[in-house]
């Protein structure tokens, strides 16, 4: 894949993980997870999108802009990749908003992808 499709590609996952935040959050299914994000959520629905939006497009660029770095183009592929796994974690939430999946085993993922995350944290 090219590298300016990746970084295109970085920047929706961001704001489609955005969007889907703001709906499982406002409608009692999840909980944003990071704590500054969450306090700009508290705040209301824009400043967090726009503080989302805002991070995402300077990664974006960042990473496009200095792509010809081995390391930008690793951590292009690592942030693609752990929103790819985000957008399954959005997955499970829906499906679990939804009723297709018992409590035992959102349960069980909670508790893994709580500890899988912390070790980015």
């Amino acid at each position: 894949m090219q590298i300016f499709t990746q970084a295109v590609l970085l920047f929706s996952l961001n704001l489609i993980d955005a969007l889907l935040t703001i709906f499982w959050v406002r409608n009692g299914y999840a909980t944003e997870g990071n704590h500054l994000m969450a306090a700009l959520l508290d705040i209301g629905n824009i400043p967090f999108l726009l503080v989302k939006i805002a991070i995402g497009a300077l990664a974006s660029v960042v990473l496009w802009k200095w792509s010809n770095f081995r390391l930008a183009k690793y951590g292009l592929a690592l942030a693609v990749s752990l929103y790819v796994l985000l957008m399954g974690v959005h997955c499970i939430t829906g499906l679990s908003a939804a009723g297709f999946l018992p409590e035992r085993f959102v349960d069980n993922f909670r508790f893994l992808t709580s500890s899988v995350f912390a070790v980015f944290l």
